[in-house]
C-alpha cells in the first residue's frame, strides 16, 4: 500500500477536532432544536422517530422537491401540493427545496456573493417559515453543512425544528468561488456537527453520496465505501447519525436494489431519501413516465425487503425542460403512491438472489476500502481519530487519488478494475464510444488544446466531454471543477489551449462566461469559448425568479452554445478552420 505524501493532507493551522466538537457543544445551550408544525401534529420528537415508525408499518415514505426561487411562492407551493395530495389520500412525508449556493459562505458574505437559481435563508425565522408550512418534515439538504457558513446555517435550522440537515457529502467536494480555506470550511463544518451531536433528539446528518465522492468513484464499492467512512466520522468520532441519499445516477434497477441491499448492512440509522434518477428523463413528458416507473418499482420494492425508512423521491417528468410547476409535483406524488400499491406484486418474480450476490459484492469491497483508506490516511501521519484532520485529510486526497491508492479492484496499466462498474461512468463511456465511432476525424495541421472547466461541482459532463474529445484526439488541459475563471483562464494561457471549454449546471452560464471573456482581455488573449450544461441564467430583473434560456446572450457575447456533443463537435470545427 502506497502512502500518501504528508504534507499535502495535514494543515497545522486545523484546530483539533475535540475543540471543535466542543465548541459545538457550548452553542447546543443556547441553540436548542425548536418546535414546528410536523413535530407537534405527528407528535414525534423528530424526523428519525417518524422514519422508523413508516417503516415497521411497512408504508412507503415520499419526499416531495419545490423548486422555485421565490420564499412565498415555495411556501405556497408546500402547503397545495400537501393539502391536495392529502385530500386524495397521498401522504407527502417530506419536502425539500432548492436554497441558493451563496447560502455556503458566511452569513455576513452572502450579500456580495453571486446567485444561483435557489433560495437564500437568514436566520430561524426565514427556516421557520419553511418548517411551518405544512406538517411534513421540512429538509435542508444543499449549501447547509460542509461549507463556510455551516455553524451559521445549521443553527438557524435546528432552532426552527429541522431535524435531518445537509448535505456532508458537499464537504468533500464543493467548492464556493473565490473561497479557497478549506480549513476554515473544516472547522466551521465540524463544530456544526458538534452542535447537532450535542442535541437531544436525533438529527440526521444527510450525505447525499451523488454529491460526494461516491459520485465520482468509478467503482461502486467505493462508493459504500465512502458510507462506511462517513458513518465512521459522524458516529464513531462525532457521536450523531449519518443518513444517505443516492439515486441520481442509477439508471439500472439491478443497481439501484443492490446498493440498497448494502447500504442496510452498513448502515443502520433511518434513510433520508432515494433521489429520482433524472439522467434518465430524456424523452417527452409522457415518455418519462416509463423512466418513472422504471427507478420507482426497484425502489419500493427494495423498500419493501428492506425498509430503512427512505423516502422515495418521485420527480415530475418535466424536470429536465423546466422548474415543475405545482400539479405536475402532485401528479409525480399520485403516481409514486398509486404504484406502491401495486409494486409489490412484482416481488415473487424479482432475482433476489442475484441482487444479494451483488449488494455481498460491495459491502466486501467497500469494508476492504474503508479500512484501506484509514490504514493509509493513519501511515501518512494523519490522525485518523480526530474528525477535523480526518475529514480534511479525505478531501485533500481527492476520489481519484483514494481510489488509486486504496480501491478494492486488481490494478491494471489503466487503473484499478472496478468490482462493480459505476453506472455513470459506464453509461458515459459507452455514449462517448459511440458517438466518437459516428465522426470523422478532425482534419487540421495541429491537434486543438482544448482547456476545460467547470462552473461549479457536477462533473458528469465535463467526463463526457473528456471522453469524447480523447476519442477525437484533441488534447486536453483539466482545469478542475468549480473553478475561478481568472485559474481558467490563467491555466489555458499557461498551456498555450486553442480553446476554452465551459462545463455549467448552476444557473450562470451567462455572467460566467462574461467574466471569462473579461479575464481574457486582461491577459490579451482571444480564444474561442465553447459553453455546454444548462445554459440558463435568472435575469437581475426578473419578475418570476425562474431561469431564462440565455443561448442568443452567449453568442452575442462571442461564446458558442453547445447543447450536445454534436454542437461541441461542430463549434470545435469551426474554430479550427478559422485558425
Amino acid at each position: 500500500m502506497t502512502a500518501a505524501p504528508i504534507l499535502a493532507l495535514i494543515d497545522p493551522r486545523l484546530q483539533p477536532g475535540r475543540d471543535l466538537l466542543q465548541a459545538g457543544q457550548d452553542m447546543a445551550r443556547l441553540w436548542k432544536l425548536g418546535s414546528c408544525l410536523f413535530l407537534s401534529e405527528k407528535g414525534v420528537g423528530s424526523e428519525a422517530e417518524w422514519k422508523r415508525r413508516g417503516a415497521a408499518e411497512g408504508r412507503v415514505m415520499q419526499h416531495a422537491h419545490i423548486g422555485f426561487r421565490d420564499v412565498n411562492r415555495t411556501i405556497e407551493a408546500i402547503r397545495t401540493v400537501y393539502a391536495t395530495c392529502a385530500q386524495s389520500g397521498v401522504t407527502v412525508d417530506r419536502f425539500g427545496i432548492t436554497l441558493d449556493w451563496s447560502m455556503g459562505y458566511p452569513e455576513a458574505m452572502r450579500a456580495k456573493a453571486s446567485r444561483g437559481t435557489g433560495i437564500v435563508l437568514n436566520g430561524p425565522e426565514d427556516f421557520a417559515r419553511i418548517t411551518n408550512a405544512a406538517p411534513a418534515a421540512a429538509h435542508f439538504g444543499d449549501f447547509m453543512l460542509g461549507l463556510p457558513g455551516a455553524v451559521e446555517n445549521t443553527r438557524a435550522a435546528i432552532a426552527a425544528g429541522a431535524t435531518a440537515i445537509g448535505n456532508l457529502g458537499q464537504y468533500f467536494t464543493f467548492r464556493l468561488p473565490y473561497w479557497d480555506d478549506d480549513v476554515a470550511t473544516t472547522e466551521a463544518t465540524v463544530t456544526a456537527l458538534g452542535l447537532i451531536a450535542a442535541q437531544d433528539e436525533t438529527i440526521l446528518v444527510h450525505s447525499n453520496l451523488d454529491d460526494g465522492f461516491a459520485g465520482l468513484f468509478i467503482d461502486m464499492a467505493c462508493a459504500l465505501g465512502m458510507v462506511i467512512i462517513e458513518k465512521h466520522i459522524v458516529e464513531d468520532l462525532i457521536g450523531a447519525k449519518v443518513s444517505h441519499c443516492y439515486g441520481h445516477h442509477f439508471s439500472d434497477p439491478l443497481s439501484r436494489a443492490a446498493f440498497h441491499a448494502a447500504l442496510v448492512q452498513v448502515n443502520d440509522a433511518p434513510g433520508t431519501m432515494i433521489f429520482g434518477n433524472t439522467v434518465a428523463y430524456q424523452s417527452t413528458p409522457a415518455g418519462n413516465y416509463a423512466s418513472l416507473s422504471s427507478y420507482l418499482t426497484a425502489d419500493i420494492l427494495a423498500l419493501g425487503r428492506w425498509p430503512t425508512g427512505h423516502a422515495v423521491n418521485p420527480v415530475p417528468v418535466t424536470e429536465n425542460q423546466r422548474i415543475p410547476d405545482v400539479d405536475e409535483i402532485i401528479d409525480a406524488q399520485t403516481f409514486a403512491h398509486r404504484l406502491a400499491y401495486h409494486a409489490p406484486f412484482y416481488a415473487p418474480i424479482l432475482d433476489w438472489p442475484t441482487i444479494e450476490r451483488m449488494a455481498d459484492t460491495l459491502v466486501e469491497g467497500g469494508r476492504r476500502f474503508a479500512a484501506d483508506v484509514l490504514a493509509g490516511l493513519g501511515d501518512s501521519g494523519v490522525d485518523t481519530q480526530d474528525p477535523a484532520a480526518l475529514m480534511l485529510a479525505i478531501r485533500r486526497m481527492g476520489p481519484k487519488r483514494m481510489e488509486q491508492l486504496f480501491g478494492p479492484g486488481a490494478e491494471t496499466p489503466r487503473g484499478r478494475q472496478p468490482l462493480i462498474h459505476a453506472e455513470w461512468a459506464r453509461e458515459l463511456n459507452h455514449k462517448a464510444e459511440d458517438w466518437v465511432r459516428r465522426q470523422s476525424p478532425l482534419e487540421a495541421k495541429k491537434v486543438p488544446l482544448v482547456c476545460i472547466g467547470t462552473t461549479d461541482v457536477h462533473e458528469h459532463g465535463k467526463y463526457l466531454v473528456e471522453q469524447a474529445l480523447d476519442g477525437l484526439g484533441a488534447g486536453l488541459i483539466d482545469a478542475g471543477v468549480a473553478v475561478d475563471p481568472e485559474t481558467l483562464v490563467t491555466q489555458a494561457k499557461e498551456a498555450g489551449a486553442d480553446v476554452i471549454a465551459i462545463s455549467t449546471y448552476n444557473g450562470v452560464a451567462l455572467s460566467y462566461a462574461k467574466a471569462v471573456k473579461a479575464v481574457m482581455a486582461l491577459h490579451g488573449l482571444d480564444l474561442p469559448i465553447l459553453v455546454g450544461g444548462r445554459l440558463n441564467e435568472i435575469p437581475k430583473d426578473s419578475n418570476s425568479g425562474l431561469p431564462v434560456d440565455v443561448r442568443s446572450d452567449l453568442v452575442a457575447e462571442g461564446c458558442l452554445p453547445c447543447a450536445d456533443l454534436d454542437e461541441m463537435l461542430a463549434a470545435l470545427r469551426s474554430t479550427i478552420s478559422s485558425a
